[in-house]
Order: C-alpha cells, then structure tokens, then sequence
C-alpha cells in the first residue's frame, strides 16, 4: 500500500507531553505506509518493550482523544491526523481507496454545516462526526 496519508503543518502530532508509550505509537502510525490495527502496531513495537496489547490501546485512546490519531471504524485500523482543519471544524472525513490501500483526510465545512442543520432539525445530538468513503482513488480509477 502507498503513503499518501500526508502530515503537513503537523506540528501538533510531536506534542512534548506525551507518554513514552503514546509517542512510540504516535511515531509508528505516522511513519506507517497504510493504516495499522493496535496488534500491527504492537507487532511494530515489540523491540521497544511492548509487550500487551492494553498498552496499544491506551496509548491509541489517548492519542485519539486529543486528535493527534484517528480510527478508522470501516477497517479497525489508525491513522496519524493528517489535516490541522479537523480539529477546527469538528467533522472528520477521510476518504478510503480499496485499491492501493490510499487514505486521504478532509474537512468539508459545507457537509458539516448540512450534519449539523439536520441535527438541530431532527433534535438529534452528535457526539462526533466521522466520514468515510470507500472506493477507488483517481490513479486506481485509472
């Protein structure tokens, strides 16, 4: 699969308080080529001490928590956050390529100002907004 998951403006993601294990899981996602599953992660860092699967995922809540990661719920799998807008906007898209395994993160304020205005409409309240979209990227469309 290709790295195309960008961090660009990303100083964010090397935050100077994090755990010893959230910055090993942090820079394992964010020099990954594809999305990884907390086992693949911990597969990754078996060299660096981590042994159990709890200490993956307590670093991934954390990290995810403060936006520095995203799950992708569609394959169970984490990414590093790679667009500084999200965390502006509050809506969350990526869009997935099923072909080369490619993830592409966005944010849309016209799609998060259309999920909010039906929200207020139909009195439905969102605890987060997350998109994904699953197909082929323009060089797998060929």
């Amino acid at each position: 699969m290709v790295n195309t998951h960008a961090h660009e403006g990303h100083d964010h993601v090397w935050a100077d308080d994090l755990t010893r294990n959230q910055g090993l899981v942090l820079g394992t996602l964010a020099h990954s080529a594809s999305p990884l599953s907390a086992y693949d992660i911990l597969d990754k860092l078996r060299d660096e001490g981590l042994r159990a699967p709890l200490q993956i995922y307590r670093a991934l809540e954390k990290l995810t928590e403060r936006g520095l990661a995203h799950r992708l719920e569609s394959l169970n799998a984490f990414v590093c956050c790679a667009d500084t807008r999200c965390h502006e906007t509050g809506t969350i898209a990526f869009a997935i390529c099923e072909g080369c395994g490619q993830v592409e993160e966005f944010a849309e304020p016209a799609i998060e100002q259309k999920l909010k205005s039906w929200s207020k409409a139909s009195g439905f309240r969102p605890s987060s907004m997350t998109i994904e979209l699953r197909g082929l990227c323009k060089t797998c469309a060929g």
